[in-house]
């Protein structure tokens, strides 16, 4: 699986040592920031966004001080389906039921060693379809109405 992964300049860290976990386990394809200098998070989720929409088999990670700034700006996006994480519970059902396919974590309030755990357990669930498809196509339908 390819994972695109981007932060802004405050959930930079925090990238940096998800990647080099993940990067042992599947093609990580880095977005930026690419250092602790400021820089505006909405330019990195649609970096992440923009690419993952390309890919039919792949998954997004966005970071920031909050995770809210990324998760606002990324379910702007056709196609996203971005859910802001902070526990392992939320991170299965958001792929259960939502078939999210972009992870946002806060960097201010999820450790990295808790973020791995979100991270593994968002990409190693999937989604339940039934009931729950039928409530993701509303979502798609809302968006095309737009």
């Amino acid at each position: 699986m390819k994972l695109y992964i981007g932060s802004d300049h405050a959930g930079f860290s925090l990238k940096e040592e998800l990647r080099a976990y993940l990067s042992k386990k599947y093609e990580i394809i880095d977005c930026g920031t690419y250092g602790p200098e400021s820089v505006d998070y909405p330019d990195y989720a649609k970096a992440v966004c923009e690419n993952l929409l390309k890919e039919s088999d792949a998954m997004g990670i966005l970071v920031c001080y909050t995770g809210i700034g990324m998760s606002m700006t990324a379910n702007k996006f056709k196609g996203i389906r971005a859910g802001l994480v902070g526990k392992v519970e939320d991170a299965i059902l958001t792929r259960e039921h939502n078939n999210a396919n972009v992870l946002c974590l806060s960097a201010k309030n999820t450790p990295a060693e808790e973020a791995k755990e979100i991270v593994d357990a968002f990409l190693s669930s999937t989604f339940l379809g039934g009931r729950h498809e039928r409530r993701v196509n509303k979502i798609t339908a809302v968006e095309n109405e737009n």
